[in-house]
């Protein structure tokens, strides 16, 4: 197993490591998709250490509704394929990054995922295939304006601000997806709680769907849907978001400044 990170240098820099399994950050040389990191010297501890969003994806593709309690909570269909939709780069926060919430919106909502982190590049993917393009997992927060959602046609807005897309704490290379708990707290209150066997859309189908108009390129990251359990956060709550096995990510909400 190698958990990959990024972490932020004294001189306020981004640079790749990988965390020990004691908890040791090491600086790290290369390239995590083409030719792998050589681990280096330590640099401190996770608790010491600044660690930023594990990837720096040119897409971030997200599935809505893949959950059927989900899509039932909010009193829409089951979708019949993929239900697709982006969230810009801009949007991406690290582990323990503010999540800001915008005076545009009255209600602001977290959503707990699995997040696949893509390592090779791929186009027209066959389902059977298409595992072979994953290079690891990580965990992420999709958050929503869910009432600017709801008011668009379309869910960019509501989706894609600034901060709400917390992505962390690292990219785990062989954690094994198939039927874990993701679940979402809100100041240590349990709210979101499933499997991703119960995923309607498994990793390998949305993988060729996606990569059937879009070529998928290594560290683009797919967000895997949110299960049941779905309720607004206001300034002053803190977002845990995890996956049994892989780790937590907790970001705080606060109000935007003037």
């Amino acid at each position: 197993m190698m958990r990959i990170i990024r972490y932020e240098t004294p001189q306020g820099g981004a640079r790749w490591g990988v965390l020990d399994p004691d908890g040791t950050v090491r600086a790290a040389e290369g390239d995590p998709y083409d030719g792998g990191l050589t681990p280096g010297a330590a640099v401190g501890d996770s608790g010491s250490v600044r660690l930023l969003a594990p990837v720096t994806p040119s897409t971030i593709l997200c599935v809505g509704r893949n959950y059927a309690d989900h899509a039932a909570e909010f009193g829409n269909p089951v979708p019949k394929e993929p239900l697709i939709f982006l969230k810009p780069p801009s949007s991406i926060a690290g582990p323990g990054d503010e999540v800001v919430h915008p005076a545009l919106s009255g209600r602001l909502d977290p959503e707990a995922e699995l997040v696949v982190v893509i390592g090779r590049r791929g186009r027209r993917v066959a389902p059977e295939d298409a595992m072979d393009l994953v290079f690891g997992y990580t965990l992420g927060n999709d958050v929503t304006a869910r009432d600017i959602q709801k008011s668009d046609p379309q869910w960019t807005r509501g989706k894609g601000f600034d901060t709400f897309c917390p992505l962390g704490p690292w990219v785990d290379t062989d954690f094994d997806p198939s039927d874990v708990r993701v679940t979402c707290a809100v100041n240590g209150e349990l709210r979101q709680d499933g499997r991703t066997r119960d995923f309607i859309f498994g990793i390998p189908e949305l993988i060729a769907y996606i990569s059937a108009f879009t070529t998928l390129v290594p560290g683009d990251i797919i967000m895997t849907g949110t299960p049941p359990g779905v309720r607004p956060v206001k300034p002053g709550d803190t977002m845990t978001v995890a996956v049994e096995g892989l780790g937590e990510l907790s970001n705080p909400v606060v109000a935007e400044s003037a």
